[in-house]
């Protein structure tokens, strides 16, 4: 079961990030890990700054489910646990994809997501590997 929440074919959700974010694709395993807090840095060592919309928002239903592989109640617990014990910030959330999509194209090394997977203008999309 987790292969088809994984699946890039059956995910609608994009990954979108600041355009000085190098690269044009990510691995499922860096997008969870980035995702889960446990990756705070990109490869040339930019600080990752991850933006989310709110719990029940369903874009983030979505983005959890099919692109991570969690459902989200779980990846509040893992933020939580993560910012409580000081080992990490949670992810800054935004209210909507209109401010996530402003918030990502103004924040360097900036990583989000919206319920389309398209083009932006002023923002990179990144390929899932």
């Amino acid at each position: 079961m987790l292969t088809c929440l994984l699946s890039p074919l059956t995910a609608s959700a994009g990954i979108i990030v600041n355009p000085d974010v190098e690269g044009h694709s990510i691995s499922i395993t860096s997008l969870r890990n980035i995702y889960t807090l446990r990756q705070t840095l990109w490869p040339n060592h930019q600080p990752i700054v991850v933006f989310v919309l709110p719990d029940d928002h369903p874009a983030h239903v979505a983005f959890a489910k099919e692109k991570l592989g969690l459902y989200p109640y779980r990846l509040r617990q893992t933020w939580d646990r993560m910012s409580f014990s000081g080992m990490a910030s949670a992810p800054i959330q935004v209210k909507d994809e209109n401010e996530m999509r402003a918030r990502v194209r103004a924040t360097p090394g900036a990583i989000g997501y919206t319920s389309k997977d398209m083009v932006y203008d002023g923002i990179k999309t990144l390929r899932l590997e």
